[in-house]
């Protein structure tokens, strides 16, 4: 079933009454509105709401004064006025899978879409859909309904349907996450193919012949970009590489626990493992040290990251850094660019990985 979190609102028990704004001393108990802020104010209506609206000519001192009067007074925009005058709902629809992974970056990049939201005109919405039902199903409801002034997904196929159906009706949206079907669209990417390639150089340096890689799920973009950048720096490093089987790095930690220990106790075990998430970075770890192997001495363990967690789980692990929140920033910017000028250079971005510094 297909749920939706406001952004204002996700973990209240019931959103507050539209009816009934705080109203601050001093202040009338009726409803404010765009005049009441010009009469606060002394601007124009018609500059206030431009000023609400984030627009570009109404200066960042005078969007400020507005904003915070509009705060003090309980100001909430009628929604369905602004629909029937605009004919946008000021909404911006974040589509995620709601696979629960504890160490997954979904809370980063909620908090960074939210954040890149604020003191705008729009407000965001969370659209989950769960793994045993269609991606298009949010997407189509969007559309269908005109819930939303645009989009933003993540969990990107290479011939993805969501980016093909949005692009094809004309509507705004961009990607956490780049597509390989020649459409022209914002996104905003890790480059997996250089930080496994940094791992490999890194794993050699340290002496790791045997090399092994927990991908991401394989239908995806970056799962993709992740095996290419492995097998070609193993190649041109001259180690050995291989993909763990039966596993991916959204597997559950006792199932990879399980793969790993197999591999980790059999003839052939690897000396370098790099995995693409947290989760299976440390269960890897837990899995070698079970099997009576010390990280550093027997094999290194290589990850990404978004917060700064696994140098407290075990200080040798190679880490790299993956800024989840600067991608939550911009392809926020990115969908309110193509909402307000639909002819816009289309906004990308590619960001490249950087080992942190050995804690």
């Amino acid at each position: 079933m297909l749920g939706i979190i406001h952004s204002r609102y996700a973990g209240a028990t019931a959103p507050p009454k539209e009816s009934e704004p705080p109203v601050p001393n001093g202040f009338s108990s009726e409803r404010p509105t765009l005049k009441t802020i010009a009469n606060l104010t002394g601007l124009s209506v018609a500059s206030v709401s431009r000023a609400l609206q984030n627009a570009g000519d109404i200066g960042a001192d005078t969007k400020a004064k507005v904003r915070e009067v509009a705060l003090q007074v309980g100001y909430r925009p009628n929604r369905a006025g602004v629909r029937l005058r605009t004919g946008r709902t000021n909404v911006i629809a974040l589509v995620m899978s709601a696979e629960s992974d504890v160490m997954n970056h979904t809370s980063r990049l909620i908090y960074s879409v939210a954040a890149a939201l604020r003191g705008t005109a729009y407000h965001m919405i969370v659209m989950p859909f769960f793994p045993d039902e269609d991606p298009m199903t949010p997407i189509r409801y969007i559309w269908e309904t005109n819930s939303a002034d645009g989009v933003l997904i993540n969990q990107i196929l290479p011939d993805d349907p969501r980016v093909a159906f949005m692009a094809a009706q004309g509507m705004p949206f961009a990607t956490h996450g780049r597509s390989d079907m020649g459409v022209e669209h914002a996104y905003f990417d890790f480059d997996n193919d250089a930080f496994c390639r940094v791992s490999v150089q890194e794993l050699a340096a340290r002496g790791r012949r045997n090399l092994a890689l927990i991908t991401p799920p394989r239908g995806q973009s970056y799962a993709r970009h992740m095996m290419a950048g492995f097998l070609a720096e193993a190649q041109a490093q001259g180690v050995a590489a291989r993909l763990v089987e039966g596993i991916d790095s959204d597997s559950p930690s006792q199932r990879v626990e399980a793969v790993m220990a197999a591999l980790f106790a059999g003839p052939d075990r690897p000396d370098g493992v790099i995995a693409g998430s947290t989760t299976a970075a440390m269960s890897a770890v837990v899995a070698g040290e079970a099997a009576g192997l010390l990280l550093e001495r027997d094999f290194d363990m290589a990850s990404k990251e978004a917060i700064p967690i696994l140098a407290r789980f075990r200080k040798g692990i190679i880490v790299v850094r993956e800024d989840v929140g600067k991608a939550g920033d911009f392809i926020a910017r990115a969908v309110m660019a193509a909402i307000e000028t639909r002819d816009a250079p289309v906004m990308q971005g590619l960001d490249m990985p950087v080992l942190a510094a050995r804690g």
